[in-house]
């Protein structure tokens, strides 16, 4: 396990930071200094990448702000999110190659398969629709003539001037776990983002995209997203995540989970299942990995629990599966992120993602 893994944090721009989760705070609500500043803490804790997240009602966005925090950043890599509903994928390119030279080569790019704002695509449509993007996004940002003709683009077209710093198209990080979501990425993207599992579970996704992706001859790195919550102590770290939902109530935690547009999803009902799992053990799906967070957000619910070396071995188990990227958060962002950086970070041979 000498392999190094990249270690990501993650900027709140859609409006999902609190110090009590379900109590909004305004000091944490989404904003340019907020978040920009969750950065700057995550640079010089020493992360390698930062998730910068997109959602169409909430919070930022997302393709502004990377470009104004790049200019503020001079080492950690900026993953940003792109709704592809949301983008004419040849202008997409242009942006992309900008951005990565306004960053110095520093910007990665994680596809989310969203709808076009106000309309609403049936699932499976919507991924090959996403596969077509990606390909004329790898197509052009490699410099080659692009000649399409999809069932969602007919496009025939020579690559922009403006270029990435190297000439190619940055990684392309993606998640989903519908079938049509795995084939999708197996098909196009260049490392698989899951949301949080058991070790066994993540083995056995890792197991299944590594046979969907050969059988279109190609190989993918994987990802793993969580949040955490370490202190020198277990029993410190425990009840932290009990703080944290001490002014929850049921109807708030679901009033928040609904706000998104993802509650339909394939990962959103997996991440419900967990919860169900883990609730006659205090929320501990097993050891050190709680759902809690689920209860008051949509989406990625679970999070790494324990003192530094409980957390760091949870961390290396993932890698024993194959796992070679993490993104992980906490509540609130910048405490948790130098709480990582402090007692975790040191311990981990960790560094960008060769992809």
């Amino acid at each position: 396990m000498s392999k190094s893994v990249e270690v990501s944090w993650f900027s709140a721009l859609c409006d999902d930071d609190y110090e009590f989760l379900g109590v909004p705070d305004p000091m944490l609500a989404s904003s340019w200094e907020h978040c920009r500043n969750i950065v700057l803490a995550a640079e010089k804790g020493g992360f390698d990448n930062v998730l910068l997240p997109s959602g169409y009602t909430l919070g930022l966005d997302t393709t502004t702000f990377a470009s104004a925090i790049a200019v503020l950043t001079s080492r950690i890599k900026l993953l940003m999110a792109v709704r592809i509903g949301e983008s004419w994928p040849p202008q997409l390119a242009r942006q992309i190659a900008t951005l990565d030279q306004i960053s110095g080569g520093r910007l990665n790019v994680n596809i989310i398969s969203s709808d076009v704002p106000g309309d609403k695509m049936d699932s499976e449509p919507r991924y090959r629709r996403t596969v077509e993007a990606m390909h004329i996004l790898k197509a052009l940002l490699n410099g080659e003539h692009l000649s399409i003709d999809g069932d969602h683009y007919k496009i025939d077209l020579d690559p922009p001037r403006i270029k990435t710093v190297s000439g190619k198209c940055p990684p392309l990080y993606f998640g989903g776990l519908s079938p049509a979501a795995k084939d999708a990425a197996a098909e196009g993207c260049d490392v698989y983002l899951m949301w949080p599992e058991t070790v066994q579970g993540a083995k056995d996704l890792v197991d299944d995209m590594t046979a969907r992706a050969a059988k279109f001859g190609r190989t993918l790195k994987y990802g793993f997203r969580a949040h955490v919550i370490v202190r020198e102590t277990e029993a410190e770290a425990r009840a932290y995540a009990d703080g944290l939902l001490s002014k929850l109530d049921a109807q708030q935690g679901e009033a928040i989970r609904n706000k998104s547009l993802d509650t339909q999803t394939f990962g959103v009902a997996h991440q419900a299942e967990l919860r169900e799992k883990a609730a006659a053990n205090d929320g501990y799906l097993e050891d050190n990995l709680w759902t809690g967070i689920g209860r008051a957000r949509s989406g990625c619910g679970v999070a790494i629990v324990g003192d530094p070396d409980q957390v760091l071995a949870k961390i290396n188990a993932y890698r024993e599966v194959g796992i070679e990227a993490f993104i992980l958060s906490g509540y609130p962002h910048i405490n948790e992120c130098d709480m990582f950086a402090r007692y975790v970070l040191p311990k981990l041979e960790h560094g960008r993602l060769e992809v």
